[in-house]
């Protein structure tokens, strides 16, 4: 039997959140320890609710949801309603989560996990990095005490999708992403553990998911309706039209991701959506899906036009040690086909 994965994921639930959630508990090696949450695609009370519902959905209720740090450190709080919906959730609508938010505070939450496993946990940051932030400054043995970091956020040779060089998790609290890239760096070269692994923008919007992935999904769960006939109206396919999928899974993520297509329909000029975080966590737990090359990272925080950028090394100039792993490649058709598969299994397996 392969040994399972200890994970943490924080996360900013959101769409793609949610998605990587669904992959999260789908996944056989992977062994869910805690969620916790932090301001992001919402509001952070927003983000908690959500995570909640979602785990709900997927069966996992058990899971321990910590909230964290409602506020970046040190700028405004910012959400983006107009790519994931009001609530977070696109069109989709969950039950009110039955199980309550756990006392601990996120940050402490990921330390006194990786003091009691030391070694065994992989932290994966879906959102922005205010709660590991927190959590280094009150504990900056922390790289030393978890397994790996594996985040998604940064626009390493890619453009941005919030300003032309900034990606919105780095954005949104660049402060926390500098404190957390220097942490790591310095304690990686005084102690020689690895490096954190990076997925940006240059990987992740290969993630692409399409609605012929949805209808796939659907068969996977032998959900019937399958959608097919919805999608299969008009030039945007998913347009306006409500799930008929008999199953909850499926039917949750035809609703939420359509809303999220649409965006990108008006925005980046294609019917689907990058599905950024659940392919982070499925790197973690299998980093063959990825290549990667360690490289010098800053990030901008006085920038005119700059501020949150992912500013790399790649021609190492600055003559400064390698402090990130990032991706530069990744198997985006395996990853799709093992989404539908694992989330189409779990899907099955909660239909009734």
């Amino acid at each position: 039997m392969t040994a399972t994965i200890p994970l943490i994921l924080d996360v900013d639930t959101g769409i793609d959140d949610s998605l990587a959630l669904l992959y999260a508990v789908a996944s056989p090696e992977a062994e869910l320890v805690a969620v916790t949450c932090v301001g992001g695609n919402v509001e952070a009370r927003q983000v908690e609710r959500n995570t909640r519902a979602v785990l709900q959905l997927s069966g996992r209720a058990d899971v321990e949801v910590a909230l964290g740090r409602e506020m970046p450190l040190v700028r405004p709080v910012e959400t983006t309603p107009m790519t994931h919906g009001p609530q977070g959730l696109g069109y989709a609508e969950l039950p009110a989560p039955s199980r309550p938010l756990s006392t601990r505070h996120a940050s402490d939450l990921i330390i006194e996990e990786a003091r009691h496993r030391p070694g065994e946990i992989t932290l994966v940051t879906c959102g922005p990095l205010t709660n590991l932030a927190v959590a280094l400054l009150r504990e900056p043995e922390l790289p030393r005490l978890l397994a790996r970091w594996v985040l998604m956020g940064g626009a390493y040779r890619h453009p941005g999708n919030t300003a032309p060089t900034t990606e919105w998790n780095i954005h949104c609290d660049p402060e926390a992403a500098r404190i957390a890239f220097v942490a790591w760096g310095e304690s990686s070269q005084a102690h020689g553990h690895g490096l954190p692994v990076a997925l940006g923008l240059d990987v992740t919007e290969k993630a692409k998911i399409v609605p012929d992935h949805v209808v796939a999904l659907a068969r996977a769960a032998g959900s019937t309706p399958d959608d097919s006939l919805v999608l299969s109206l008009g030039e945007d396919p998913m347009h306006a039209a409500r799930s008929v999928a008999s199953n909850p899974i499926v039917r949750y993520v035809a609703d939420a991701l359509r809303f999220y297509m649409e965006f990108h329909s008006r925005y980046d000029g294609f019917y689907g959506a990058f599905i950024h975080d659940a392919l982070a966590v499925a790197a973690a737990l299998d980093p063959a899906l990825i290549r990667t090359e360690a490289v010098p990272v800053d990030v901008e925080l006085g920038g005119t036009l700059t501020t949150g950028e992912t500013v790399t090394d790649w021609r190492r100039v600055w003559g400064k040690p390698a402090n990130v792993e990032v991706a530069v490649e990744a198997d985006a058709d395996e990853f799709l086909r093992r989404f539908v598969d694992r989330v189409g299994r779990l899907a099955a397996a909660r239909a009734t």
